[in-house]
């Protein structure tokens, strides 16, 4: 009990300077002190609900994921026909009524071309997305089934939630809440972010990018109708482009898409000083880009952003290395906003913003005040009711109260965590926590005197016997602590990182710190009885 060798005293005051240090800009911001400049400056943040921040509501257009499939699966179907030996011909290919049909030149193939679109029909397994049936002998028709199509909403709802938590992570915002909200939504929360335009810019951009052959057939007049060759499609300039107001027919199949992307970055065009994205390809986008620039040189293609064009060089030479450039009339912030949206890859359905507003930070002023109250007026209390039961061993368990506060800030600050409104009560049941270690331990202490233990064996039996009972009950709040983390979400989440923390410094604090002061004091004064 009394063996406390120096190093380990030293090792444990050093790691409470530490974790007070730690907590020290964070109070003196609370009270407009300045934190000299020079020395580190970590600090807890606040959650949306006491900084106040940016909400915003998406929602995806799920028949958009209906016709993405319909045109990946024409272009799957005629890759696979292509590439079958011997070649497999197909002709009047149609996608009306939300169905593919084909006709092939051959009846005797519908064997062989059944056998071919199997896997892509049966999906993962567990579902069967694609109906196959065969009509007049050589007409196959391929129809979507529901099952498949709420699999594919599903699975592209899951994949935007994720690619909007990495355009936030971009921001460098912490502790941000993003969950989907029935089958088609997505609420997001941004923390400290009072400008909700800069959110819609980042995620309502879906920042999907291709590069499409220009159709050279068309006719402009016929363009400017709406009017598409067979096999090509219409797609406007954007507003920021010298060609604004008019349309450009591109080849419908074949080209680019975005998803080879490894990498994005804001530039500056050498020659014209224009803000540029400069982008990298993988090595099979970089070959693929390769192929198209060497196979069309002297062609014109598109770069197409969200289904509008920003511009149609011709390609003068093949481009290899697996870099491009994009240029569209980009102001700074528009082009960096591009190379975010980029970089977190491209929404595989589009977001609409249903609902916006901006949450102020004098909700969450008030309830810091209010915490802050409730604390100072609940920890008075406890610290005047431990004091009066058990004297020195209460003043001990105040001393600890207070550090443990300091060491729970200094340890959120020192992880850059958030702290919000379920976090203060995360704090509240940690202080009580620590306040019920210390009752356990005085009480077992005060039981031990009472069967007529010595001072020191009654003071050390104390702290054995209720030390494994502290230590039973905080593993299993630090499992549900845990737990809350990983399935939780926004302020969940919060409660949770302040709780698990708090498990940590209220057994630091009211056992192993108050252990050492008591046998510092047992082994100084040496006293005959003690008062619990």
């Amino acid at each position: 009990m009394l063996d406390f060798p120096t190093w380990r005293k030293v090792w444990l005051w050093l790691i409470t300077g530490l974790c007070v240090f730690a907590a020290l800009p964070s109070l003196l911001s609370a009270t407009s002190v300045r934190w000299p400049d020079a020395l580190p400056q970590p600090m807890v943040n606040l959650g949306l609900d006491l900084a106040g921040g940016s909400h915003i509501l998406l929602e995806a257009d799920a028949s958009q994921v209906a016709s993405q499939r319909l045109e990946n699966m024409e272009e799957n179907v005629r890759g696979l026909m292509r590439r079958a030996e011997p070649r497999i011909r197909i002709g009047d290919v149609s996608t009306r009524g939300g169905r593919l049909s084909f006709i092939l030149d051959d009846p005797s193939q519908v064997d062989r071309a059944r056998e071919l679109m199997l896997p892509s029909i049966n999906g993962n397994g567990l579902v069967r997305e694609w109906d196959l049936t065969v009509e007049d002998g050589n007409r196959m028709i391929l129809t979507p089934t529901a099952e498949g199509i709420d699999q594919a909403v599903s699975d592209a709802m899951e994949s935007a939630t994720e690619v909007v938590r990495k355009r936030i992570d971009e921001l460098g915002t912490r502790e941000p809440t993003i969950i989907r909200q029935g089958d088609t939504r997505i609420v997001v929360q941004v923390p400290g972010l009072q400008d909700p335009e800069q959110l819609k810019a980042l995620l309502g951009q879906t920042a999907k990018l291709e590069f499409k052959l220009v159709d050279q057939n068309a006719l402009p007049s016929d363009v400017q109708q709406g009017l598409a060759p067979p096999g090509s499609e219409i797609f406007p300039y954007a507003e920021t482009s010298d060609f604004a107001g008019n349309s450009l027919a591109v080849r419908r199949l074949g080209g680019i898409r975005g998803d080879n992307l490894t990498g994005a970055q804001q530039s500056f065009d050498p020659q014209t000083n224009e803000p540029v994205v400069n982008i990298q390809f993988d090595t099979d986008g970089g070959r693929r880009f390769a192929k198209l620039t060497t196979d069309n040189v002297g062609k014109p293609f598109a770069i197409i952003l969200d289904g509008q064009v920003l511009s149609a060089p011709n390609i003068n030479e093949p481009i290899r290395g697996g870099s491009a450039q994009i240029s569209g009339g980009f102001t700074v912030e528009a082009a960096n906003a591009l190379a975010i949206s980029l970089r977190s890859g491209a929404l595989p359905v589009d977001l609409a913003v249903i609902e916006e507003r901006t949450v102020g930070p004098d909700l969450g002023a008030d309830s810091i005040k209010r915490g802050m109250l409730a604390m100072a007026v609940g920890s008075a209390l406890v610290i005047v009711l431990m004091i009066a039961s058990y004297g020195r061993f209460g003043v001990y368990a105040t001393v600890a109260l207070v550090i443990n506060v300091a060491m729970l800030l200094g340890i959120m600050a020192a992880l850059n965590t958030t702290l919000t409104l379920p976090g203060i009560a995360g704090f509240v049941l940690t202080i009580g926590a620590a306040v019920d270690a210390n009752v356990l331990i005085n009480e077992r202490i005060r039981e031990e005197r009472k069967r007529g233990r010595r001072v020191i064996a009654a003071v050390e039996n104390g702290y054995k016997e209720a030390s494994r009972a502290i230590y039973d009950a905080n593993i299993t709040n630090f499992i549900a602590g845990v737990l809350l983390f990983l399935f939780g979400s926004g302020p969940v989440r919060g409660f949770a990182v302040v709780l698990v923390i708090g498990l940590f410094t209220s057994v630091f604090t009211a056992v192993t710190l108050t252990r050492m002061w008591v046998a510092g004091w047992l082994r100084t004064a040496k006293p005959k009885d003690i008062t619990l």
